[in-house]
């Protein structure tokens, strides 16, 4: 049987916590695939990168953000999820006090803050992985 190649990212959910209501940062694709789509940031994590510090690097890259900790979320790995192959993706959840200024840097043409309850189409399984977001943490603020 042939091996599979598998590649490994990670995405970051970034939510602030403003009183203007919840927000999420996103990053507007600059290379295909999904080119000027909006995605979650993230990106492949290097060959001896623990996981948690390949999220902080590529929000960092993508956006300029730091952020001090982040808490993973859960593994996606659908078939197909990805066009360039099979990918699998550990996605964190991180969280801001205030929409932190950010630009899109790296493969991100740009980096906005978009409210939960209007966000544009976005880019692979992203929706699925903000929901599931959403949804913890509603549940641990129960």
């Amino acid at each position: 049987m042939k091996k599979q190649e598998i590649a490994v990212t990670t995405d970051c959910v970034i939510l602030s916590q403003n009183p203007a209501g919840r927000k999420v940062l996103l990053v507007q694709r600059k290379i295909e695939p999904f080119q000027g789509k909006w995605a979650l940031p993230g990106g492949f994590v290097e060959t001896h990168e623990p996981l948690e510090a390949a999220a902080k690097r590529e929000l960092k890259e993508e956006t300029g953000l730091e952020i001090d900790s982040l808490e993973q979320l859960q593994a996606y790995g659908t078939p197909g999820r990805d066009p360039r192959g099979r990918t699998l993706t550990i996605a964190f959840v991180g969280y801001t006090q205030r929409e932190e200024a950010v630009e899109g840097a790296d493969d991100a043409a740009d980096a906005r803050w978009f409210d939960i309850k209007d966000l544009p189409p976005l880019a692979f399984d992203h929706d699925q992985i903000l929901q599931d977001a959403l949804e913890r943490q509603a549940n641990n603020n129960k």
